[in-house]
Protein backbone atom coordinates (compact mmCIF):
# COMPACT_ATOMS: atom_id res chain seq x y z
CA UNK A 1 0.00 0.00 0.00
CA UNK A 2 2.84 2.26 0.59
CA UNK A 3 3.90 2.55 -2.60
CA UNK A 4 0.87 3.82 -4.11
CA UNK A 5 0.15 6.40 -1.77
CA UNK A 6 3.99 7.29 -2.57
CA UNK A 7 2.76 7.50 -6.39
CA UNK A 8 -0.06 9.31 -5.79
CA UNK A 9 1.59 12.16 -3.56
CA UNK A 10 3.33 13.49 -6.92
CA UNK A 11 0.20 13.34 -8.53
CA UNK A 12 -2.16 15.71 -6.30
CA UNK A 13 1.40 18.09 -6.08
CA UNK A 14 0.45 18.77 -9.73
CA UNK A 15 -2.60 18.92 -9.95
CA UNK A 16 -2.48 22.06 -6.42
CA UNK A 17 0.50 23.47 -8.78
CA UNK A 18 -1.90 23.15 -12.45
CA UNK A 19 -5.02 24.74 -9.86
CA UNK A 20 -2.74 28.17 -8.83
CA UNK A 21 -1.46 28.43 -12.53
CA UNK A 22 -5.34 28.92 -13.56
CA UNK A 23 -5.96 30.06 -10.94
CA UNK A 24 -3.10 32.97 -11.57
CA UNK A 25 -4.14 32.74 -15.53
CA UNK A 26 -8.10 33.90 -14.82
CA UNK A 27 -7.19 36.42 -12.61
CA UNK A 28 -4.37 37.97 -15.21
CA UNK A 29 -7.43 37.49 -18.18
CA UNK A 30 -10.15 38.91 -16.23
CA UNK A 31 -7.50 42.29 -15.44
CA UNK A 32 -6.20 42.01 -19.01
CA UNK A 33 -10.24 42.72 -19.94
CA UNK A 34 -10.82 45.20 -17.31
CA UNK A 35 -7.97 47.03 -18.32
CA UNK A 36 -8.82 46.99 -22.22
CA UNK A 37 -12.12 48.13 -21.88
CA UNK A 38 -11.70 51.07 -19.60
CA UNK A 39 -9.15 52.11 -21.63
CA UNK A 40 -11.56 52.59 -24.71
CA UNK A 41 -14.03 53.94 -22.79
CA UNK A 42 -11.49 56.43 -21.48
CA UNK A 43 -10.30 57.41 -24.63
CA UNK A 44 -14.37 57.21 -26.17
CA UNK A 45 -15.07 59.89 -23.60
CA UNK A 46 -12.03 61.78 -24.14
CA UNK A 47 -12.91 62.53 -27.21
CA UNK A 48 -16.88 63.23 -26.83
CA UNK A 49 -16.01 66.12 -24.18
CA UNK A 50 -13.63 67.36 -26.78
CA UNK A 51 -16.27 67.24 -29.11
CA UNK A 52 -18.77 68.31 -26.79
CA UNK A 53 -16.41 71.27 -25.85
CA UNK A 54 -16.24 72.48 -29.26
CA UNK A 55 -19.82 72.29 -29.76
CA UNK A 56 -20.84 74.41 -27.08
CA UNK A 57 -17.90 76.97 -27.97
CA UNK A 58 -19.79 77.20 -31.46
CA UNK A 59 -22.59 77.81 -30.73
CA UNK A 60 -21.86 80.92 -28.74
CA UNK A 61 -20.01 82.10 -31.49
CA UNK A 62 -23.04 81.57 -33.95
CA UNK A 63 -25.33 82.65 -31.32
CA UNK A 64 -23.37 86.16 -30.97
CA UNK A 65 -22.98 86.00 -34.59
CA UNK A 66 -26.56 85.70 -35.11
CA UNK A 67 -27.72 87.79 -32.86
CA UNK A 68 -25.22 90.61 -34.25
CA UNK A 69 -27.28 89.85 -37.74
CA UNK A 70 -30.62 90.33 -35.99
CA UNK A 71 -30.11 93.29 -33.97
CA UNK A 72 -30.46 91.69 -30.56
CA UNK A 73 -27.93 89.40 -29.02
CA UNK A 74 -30.18 86.90 -27.41
CA UNK A 75 -32.18 86.09 -31.05
CA UNK A 76 -29.38 84.35 -31.52
CA UNK A 77 -29.25 82.66 -28.14
CA UNK A 78 -32.91 81.59 -29.31
CA UNK A 79 -31.99 80.28 -32.43
CA UNK A 80 -29.33 78.19 -31.45
CA UNK A 81 -31.09 77.18 -28.58
CA UNK A 82 -33.87 76.23 -31.02
CA UNK A 83 -31.97 74.34 -33.05
CA UNK A 84 -30.40 71.79 -29.90
CA UNK A 85 -33.89 71.19 -28.69
CA UNK A 86 -34.37 69.50 -32.33
CA UNK A 87 -30.74 67.86 -31.97
CA UNK A 88 -31.81 66.83 -28.70
CA UNK A 89 -34.83 65.03 -30.07
CA UNK A 90 -33.50 63.78 -32.90
CA UNK A 91 -30.53 61.78 -30.66
CA UNK A 92 -33.04 60.87 -28.33
CA UNK A 93 -34.71 58.50 -30.78
CA UNK A 94 -31.83 57.67 -32.58
CA UNK A 95 -29.60 56.63 -29.15
CA UNK A 96 -30.70 53.00 -29.16
CA UNK A 97 -28.81 52.70 -32.80
CA UNK A 98 -26.04 55.65 -32.37
CA UNK A 99 -24.81 55.52 -28.82
CA UNK A 100 -26.01 52.37 -26.62
CA UNK A 101 -25.35 49.44 -28.91
CA UNK A 102 -21.87 50.01 -30.33
CA UNK A 103 -20.97 50.91 -26.45
CA UNK A 104 -22.60 47.62 -25.53
CA UNK A 105 -20.86 45.74 -28.55
CA UNK A 106 -17.31 47.28 -27.19
CA UNK A 107 -17.72 45.81 -23.64
CA UNK A 108 -19.04 42.49 -24.85
CA UNK A 109 -16.05 42.32 -27.23
CA UNK A 110 -13.49 43.23 -24.95
CA UNK A 111 -15.20 41.15 -21.92
CA UNK A 112 -14.81 38.20 -24.32
CA UNK A 113 -11.03 38.84 -25.75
Amino acid sequence: MEPSIILIEPLFKRMEAYTETSLKLTKLKVLDSAITLSTALITRLSVVLMFALFVIMTGIAVAQYLGDLLGKSYYGFFIVAAFYLVAGIFLHFTLERWIKKPINDMIISASLN
